[in-house]
């Protein structure tokens, strides 16, 4: 695997773990860090499942173009088409499931991050926050398509056009996250939840999460015809074998991700 400087990345058998590697910015994100995330993605070998984290205190202020390399150097939508859409992109087109564990704030583009994951698991004291309008700018990375879906017009219009923050709690209340825990569990839940996915039916897990993005789009003849696809693909796989075997011996099965 590559050699990263903004990040750290860490495998154990088939979950991958990325960890934002700048504590001392709160992980700010740079356009390096942006391509160092999106990178990962091309470097997975065996992983069944990926779970995204932030060193410190926050998990990602958002972006730092303080830091901007030469290429970032045409300004914000340079960095945003050639940095930042990209990564953001890579999470959710992941052939696996992602997970973020959302350790302090999570603005701006870091906010875009943690909410491209199939599960976004928060401490208590974390927090979600687009604070772009309070500087005169729009969100970006993703962040008004995501919010529009997760939590509809009237909640996404608050948080974009008043820049109020989000407590991890009322994030879990709105359905923005799938869960708010006590940030001393915010580590060993995000792990359990990510060895489940890691050692669960990967091929099933794949079309499921195909599914749920062309549902977000797409009209129902048309995902009801994907589904049934998937269903065939997947019902081929010795994992469903498996899963069937297991149900009839009344013993947990063991899928193997193939």
């Amino acid at each position: 695997m590559a050699q990263y400087e903004t990040i750290r990345v860490e495998s154990d058998g088939p979950l991958t773990t990325i960890t934002l590697n700048r504590p001392e910015r709160l992980n700010a994100m740079p356009p390096q860090m942006a391509d160092e995330i999106g990178q990962v993605f091309y470097d997975l070998d065996g992983a069944r499942c990926v779970l995204i984290t932030g060193e410190g205190k926050g998990f990602c202020s958002g972006a730092d173009l303080s830091a901007r390399d030469a290429s970032a150097k045409g300004g914000s939508h340079e960095a945003l088409t050639r940095h930042y859409n990209p990564a953001i992109s890579q999470i959710l087109r992941a052939e696996m499931p992602v997970i973020c564990a959302v350790n302090g704030p999570a603005a701006g583009v870091g906010c875009s991050l943690a909410l491209a994951a199939d599960f976004t698991i928060a401490g208590r004291s974390a927090y979600f926050l687009q604070a772009f309008v309070n500087i005169g700018l729009v969100p970006d990375g993703g962040s008004t398509w995501m919010l529009t879906r997760a939590i509809g017009r009237a909640r996404a219009t608050r948080m974009m056009m008043l820049g109020e923050k989000i407590s991890a709690l009322q994030a879990e209340e709105w359905g923005l996250i799938y869960r708010c825990v006590d940030d001393d569990l915010l580590m060993d839940e995000a792990r359990a939840l990510a060895e489940k996915l890691a050692n669960g039916p990967t091929l099933a897990l794949r079309h499921i999460k195909r599914n749920i993005a062309g549902a977000l789009d797409g009209a129902a003849d048309t995902v009801m015809l994907a589904e049934a696809e998937a269903q065939r693909i997947a019902g081929a796989s010795a994992d469903a074998r498996e899963g069937g075997a297991a149900f009839l011996e009344k013993r947990k099965a063991v899928f193997k991700g193939a």
